[in-house]
């Protein structure tokens, strides 16, 4: 299970998964830096997807503005 401020009904292999996708994506289009790093983000993403909070939720999480959460 993945925690966020909830349970996840999610493996940690699904966050894995989408941390390296997204490692794989950045590292093709050259992003030089994030506010927050790969694992962050797939959490992130997977939280938004399964609970369908909205990113102004996410933001007071994470730590990051609302355009951040959104890109």
């Amino acid at each position: 299970m993945l925690f966020y401020r909830a349970c996840l009904p999610l493996s940690r292999r699904t966050l894995n998964r989408a941390t390296r996708t997204i490692a794989a994506h950045r590292k093709a289009t050259g992003t030089r830096w994030r506010c927050l790093d790969a694992a962050q983000q797939a959490l992130l993403v997977l939280v938004h997807l399964r609970k369908g909070e909205p990113f102004t939720a996410l933001t007071h999480g994470f730590g990051v503005s609302a355009t951040t959460a959104w890109r």
